[in-house]
């Protein structure tokens, strides 16, 4: 369980910021957001986009363990790459197209490429919970994808760090701090279990990123990563 201090610490660096949560498009065009993928990241990034496309029309004949595993195993042939140096700012949440146009980003970048991509696949929101933890070996915060069969089940983590989808009392090197997806909240005792903290609309990248989840302005890298 965390301290008092700690859970105040988390909650008071969470801002009232933003709109209410909407899915994403259930039928995107392929075809503008490729195009919008080689006009601003180059003929590579195209490519990238028609491999995600090939996924998500799979997503009918797959079921949800089989969508986990062709997902996470897309996203984390990404490069990683930290924010200062791919973007210029300290901390910048990339719409998943921005990540598959520069085909890198840091771990909140593969968290919710991975989030929304599953979302358009089929899986319901209220199975997945993006989840802020400390990475005890690295010695630093992380984030990572976690996918919960029943509310009452133990999750399965996504993560860019060990590419293998483990149960969440598996990952010994990961203590959960708190979680949110499209609507709520939570602040995590433990592995697995969370304490409803709201809704999600109080995290401000959160709220800005799904703001910017169009096509119509994306990101320019500081640097190339191909």
């Amino acid at each position: 369980m965390f301290s008092k201090p700690l859970q105040i610490l988390v909650i008071s660096s969470i801002i009232v910021f933003g709109t209410t949560y909407a899915s994403p498009p259930s039928t995107l065009n392929k075809s503008v957001v490729v195009k919008a993928l080689i006009k601003n990241y180059g003929e590579r990034a195209g490519k990238r986009g028609n491999a995600w496309f090939k996924i998500l029309n799979q997503s009918d004949s797959l079921t949800d363990q089989e969508k986990l595993k062709k997902v996470n195993t897309f996203f984390n042939y990404f490069q990683f790459v930290d924010d200062m140096t791919l973007w210029g700012v300290k901390n910048y949440w990339a719409t998943p197209i921005e990540f598959i146009g520069v085909s890198g980003g840091d771990c909140e970048d593969y968290s919710i490429a991975k989030y929304f991509t599953l979302l358009e696949m089929g899986i319901p929101d209220k199975k997945m919970r993006i989840t802020m933890v400390k990475a005890l070996r690295l010695n630093q915060y992380h984030m990572v994808l976690a996918y919960y069969e029943t509310p009452s089940s133990m999750p399965v983590i996504l993560d860019n760090i060990d590419g293998m989808i483990k149960p969440a009392n598996k990952r010994k090197d990961l203590l959960p701090v708190y979680s949110f997806n499209g609507t709520q909240l939570w602040l995590n005792k433990e592995k697995g279990k969370g304490v409803l903290a709201g809704n999600s609309k109080r995290l401000k990248r959160w709220s800005s990123l799904k703001q910017r989840l169009g096509i119509k302005k994306l990101r320019q890298p500081k640097i190339k990563l191909e």
